[in-house]
């Protein structure tokens, strides 16, 4: 949810991409690595890949597309100043 808004703005999953690249192995009480980028920044929009790392090998890859989204209104919205300089700083360099 935003900063500040009172329960009817948020985000919605609009589109997601998975790459399943080898097998995982479940090891008791190892802790994966997930790790997460900004990929596109739109106008109403923003697209993230994240990816799930064992052993120091990819084996999940995903593209994820998220939807500002106004609940009260049922519509899509434009991302706020704020909300830019937020996810600005996890855009992969």
């Amino acid at each position: 949810m935003a900063e500040g808004a009172p329960g009817d703005r948020g985000l919605i999953l609009a589109r997601l991409e998975v790459d399943y690249l080898r097998q995982l192995y479940y090891r008791v009480g190892e802790r994966l690595c997930v790790r997460s980028t900004v990929t596109l920044l739109g106008t109403k929009s923003l697209t993230l890949r994240q990816e799930l790392v064992q052993d120091d090998e990819v084996a999940i890859r995903a593209s994820v597309v998220m939807v500002l989204f106004d609940f009260a209104t049922d519509t899509s919205r434009a991302m706020t100043d704020d909300e830019r300089a937020h996810w600005s700083r996890f855009i992969e360099s």
